[in-house]
């Protein structure tokens, strides 16, 4: 490979230092390799524009550049210690296979307007799929939502046995939180879809760079005008993309919490299929729900990633090197985060009530606040009917039903007015 492009004539290159400035940045580079490749094409193809390649020149570059991300997804080329980074890695394939025109690929640019762009169309990628799997989620909680609208189960408050409640509406709120989840993860794809390529290392160049070129060239919606807010904006637009990605692991941890209790023995509201529990290495007689476990456990990774990035941005304007470690954390964020949603979807397409736990949980307790408010619209004052009806609690479910109790609830996005035409339809807007 060629030499190190910011080495000093006289100078050595320490080799502790230099892995420690390297870091990880080879390993991190392989999730980032093939958007470096697209982007470098893209910044070839304006060089040229501007007469700083000619034809061949492009031809060539275009050729070989298809030639590497070939090779790198077969296996054949494997970016390791060789290379300083992605980067370093690009331009040495491309010299050594075309000599001089493979040297003018890094003209205007820099190592940071590369691993900018780079990272900023990775995420791009990553929140389409956030919003795509909380799409799917939602999907599945609305047709479990109109198939079990009916099917009592009780209704909780301080994990405490509250209310007669129904599947249709624990799932509708489920369906609901994850068309908030996709809309959050469109939005914030659309605030960072914009086009950092060409502005090097915050402060432009002296090149009239064809930057609406590959703006549209990569896919971007528009340009990110100024260079100094593409540095302002590093660090930031990937705190946004993972408090998108939050949004919905925030959800999956609450809907995993209660699969851990609805699957206890306690309650045993919940029969899980086989492939999401092991079995215990000591104790033959219990399975384990690990899938929901550790499904509980990812928003840890994500806030993790999240609370990692937001402490380095505590630096002045500017281009600094420690926002090299922001690529650690949304490798291992949006690693950790998608891998447990992309789960989520089948798990509870296939989840099965028990039918006969959830009714024998419903006790007489809670239809008190169905007595409570039938003496309100009676005319007895709340606070009257109130006392009354809690001290009648162990008789309020005298001639009720289960069923009865969710026949009254009639207020919008209750039990019989669960309104899933209007979630559907905002699923919709959301596609």
């Amino acid at each position: 490979m060629s030499g190190l492009l910011w080495q000093k004539p006289g100078v050595a290159v320490d080799a502790q230092i230099q892995r420690f400035l390297a870091g990880d940045d080879v390993i991190l580079d392989r999730e980032f390799f093939l958007h470096d490749i697209a982007a470098s094409r893209a910044h070839a193809e304006g060089l040229q524009r501007i007469g700083m390649l000619g034809a061949d020149e492009l031809e060539g570059l275009r050729r070989e550049l298809a030639h590497l991300a070939e090779d790198f997804r077969s296996g054949t080329f494997v970016l390791d210690g060789r290379y300083e980074d992605g980067h370093s890695a690009i331009e040495a394939r491309l010299t050594e296979r075309l000599g001089d025109a493979g040297r003018k690929i890094h003209t205007g640019r820099s190592r940071n307007d590369q691993v900018l762009v780079a990272t900023r169309l990775w995420l791009k990628e990553k929140l389409a799929r956030v919003a795509s799997l909380s799409r799917e989620i939602a999907g599945v909680a609305l047709d479990r939502a109109q198939a079990e609208r009916h099917l009592p189960m009780p209704g909780y408050t301080h994990i405490q046995r509250a209310v007669v409640s129904s599947a249709g509406m624990w799932w509708a709120g489920w369906a609901e939180a994850f068309i908030d989840d996709a809309v959050r993860a469109a939005d914030t794809f659309a605030l960072i879809d914009c086009n950092p390529l060409g502005t090097a290392a915050g402060y432009g160049v002296n090149l009239r760079l064809d930057r609406d070129h590959t703006t549209a060239a990569l896919g971007f919606s528009r340009l990110q005008v100024s260079p100094v807010y593409a540095q302002l904006s590093r660090g930031k637009f990937e705190l946004a993309a993972l408090e998108a990605l939050g949004s919905a692991t925030l959800d999956l941890r609450r809907l995993a919490w209660d699969l851990s209790l609805f699957t206890s023995a306690e309650f045993g509201f919940v029969a899980l299929p086989a492939q999401y529990t092991t079995g215990s290495s000591i104790m033959p007689n219990k399975r384990n729900p690990d899938v929901i476990e550790l499904m509980r456990a990812t928003h840890a990774s994500v806030a993790a990633a999240r609370t990692e990035i937001e402490q380095l941005l505590s630096l002045p304007s500017g281009y600094h090197r420690d926002l090299q470690a922001s690529k650690g954390a949304i490798f291992h964020g949006f690693g950790r985060g998608l891998a447990a949603l992309e789960l989520l979807p089948a798990l509870l397409a296939n989840l099965e009530w028990r039918e006969e736990r959830l009714r024998a949980a419903i006790d007489s307790g809670m239809y008190a606040t169905d007595v409570a408010v039938d003496a309100a619209i009676a005319g007895v004052p709340f606070r009257d009917a109130y006392r009354a009806a809690a001290a009648s609690s162990d008789s309020a479910g005298q001639g009720r039903t289960p069923e009865g109790s969710l026949a009254a609830r009639t207020s919008p996005g209750a039990a019989v007015d669960l309104r899933l035409d209007v979630l559907r339809e905002r699923l919709a807007r959301a596609s």
